[in-house]
C-alpha cells in the first residue's frame, strides 16, 4: 500500500510449534501471514493477546524458529540465518522490549547496559564510552546517568536506556514490543514522541506490536489486524480507523474510549460472543468464524483470503469482499448465520 521501498518483506509466515503434552499436532501460533515494513515507516500488528503478533516479531528478530515462508531483510533472506549471520545482522535490526526493568541487568551501570552491544562487537572503551554518552543525549537523559543502576531510573527513564542500547549499533529496523504498555500513561505520550523523533531525525523503520490501538492511531502509517495467527485486515491507519470492514477489526475499534463521556455513552460497543478457537486445533475455514455476527454457511469451510474492498483496506473476509473471494462461494448467501 505505500509506494516507499520495503526494508522489510514477510511472505507467508508460519511459525508452529509442537502441542504440548502431546505426540502428535502443533500449536499454529503464525499461520501464513504476509506483510512489508518500508523504509522510514510504522508499520503496527495488532490484535488480541495470544493473536501472534509477538511471535511473528520473534520470528523476524530470531528469537524463534520459523516452521516455513520467507523474511526479506533489505535484499537478503534471513528465515534461515546460523548464529554467526544472525549476530551479524544485529548492527541492522533491533528489538525494544516490553518492560524496561526486565530488559536490563540490574547489577549493571546504564553505560555498561547501553554498551554491551558494542563490546560484543569489538568496539575499544573509549570507542563506545564515547557513543555511549552521544545515545544518552539523543535519548534525552544527561550523560552522567551512565555511572547510575537500573534501580536508581524511573520507568520511562529505563524505557529511554532500552531504546538508546537499540540504537547503539545504528540499525535500519527497531521491533518495538510494546515499548509504552508498561509506563505510566503521563509518561506514554513522551516516548512515544521520542520514538517518532527519532524515525524522523534517523531514518528508521518500525515494526510496532501493540494491543492499544488509541496508541497505534498516533503512530502508524500502516496497520495490520491479526487473528488466531492469521491476518484478518490491513490498511492506511487512517483508513482502517475510519472505514474498518472486517468485523474483528469493527468489535476492536468499537472497544477504544472516547475522551467525550457522552459520545462514549452513546456509541454502539460490539461485544464479541462465542469461544476463541485454539491455535491447536484452529477453524477449518475462516478463524474468526466461531465469534463473527455476519457469517454464512460458507465460512465454516472456506479459508477467505486478504482481498481489496471498497473502502481501501484489504480484508479476510467472505462477506465483505465476496466479488474477489473463492470461486464456489454464492454471489448472494441465502442464509446468514446467528453468532
Amino acid at each position: 500500500m505505500n509506494a516507499a521501498r520495503p526494508l522489510l518483506s514477510v511472505r507467508d509466515l508460519r511459525v508452529h510449534f509442537p502441542a504440548h503434552g502431546s505426540d502428535k499436532g502443533v500449536v499454529k501460533a503464525v499461520d501464513g501471514i504476509s506483510f512489508e515494513v518500508p523504509v522510514g515507516r510504522t508499520v503496527a500488528l495488532v490484535g488480541e493477546s495470544g493473536c501472534g503478533k509477538s511471535t511473528t516479531a520473534y520470528g523476524i528478530i530470531g528469537l524463534e524458529s520459523v516452521t516455513s515462508g520467507s523474511i526479506i531483510f533489505d535484499g537478503r533472506e534471513i528465515s534461515r540465518l546460523d548464529h554467526q549471520a544472525r549476530r551479524a545482522l544485529a548492527t541492522e535490526m533491533q528489538i525494544v522490549f516490553q518492560d524496561p526493568s526486565a530488559a536490563l541487568n540490574p547489577k549493571m551501570t546504564i553505560g555498561e547496559s547501553i554498551a554491551e552491544p558494542l563490546i560484543v562487537q569489538g568496539w575499544r572503551k573509549a570507542d563506545w564510552r564515547k557513543r555511549v554518552a552521544e545515545l544518552l543525549d539523543r535519548v534525552g537523559l544527561p550523560t552522567a546517568y551512565a555511572e547510575r543502576t537500573p534501580n536508581a531510573l524511573s520507568g520511562g527513564q529505563r524505557q529511554r536506556v532500552v531504546i538508546a542500547r537499540a540504537l547503539a549499533l545504528s540499525p535500519k529496523l527497531l521491533v518495538l514490543d510494546e515499548p509504552v504498555s508498561a509506563l505510566d500513561v503521563s509518561i506514554r505520550s513522551q516516548i512515544l514522541n521520542l520514538l517518532m523523533v527519532l524515525q524522523k531525525e534517523l531514518g528508521l523503520a518500525y515494526l510496532f506490536i501493540s494491543h492499544d490501538l488509541s496508541v497505534v492511531r498516533h503512530v502508524a502509517d500502516e496497520v495490520i489486524v491479526m487473528y488466531l495467527g492469521t491476518v484478518a485486515e490491513r490498511g492506511e491507519t487512517g483508513v482502517l480507523f475510519d472505514h474498518p470492514r472486517h468485523p474483528y477489526t469493527q468489535a476492536l475499534i468499537s472497544a477504544i474510549p472516547l475522551p467525550d463521556p457522552r459520545a462514549q455513552r452513546a456509541r454502539e460497543r460490539i461485544i464479541l460472543k462465542g469461544d476463541l478457537p485454539s491455535p491447536f486445533n484452529p477453524p477449518a475455514g475462516c478463524p474468526f468464524v466461531s465469534r463473527c455476527p455476519i457469517r454464512i454457511e460458507p465460512c465454516d469451510a472456506i479459508r477467505p483470503t486478504l482481498q481489496p474492498v471498497e473502502t481501501g483496506t484489504e480484508a479476510a473476509c467472505l462477506v465483505r469482499a465476496p466479488a474477489a473471494g473463492p470461486a464456489s462461494l454464492p454471489a448472494a448467501p441465502a442464509k446468514v448465520l446467528s453468532a
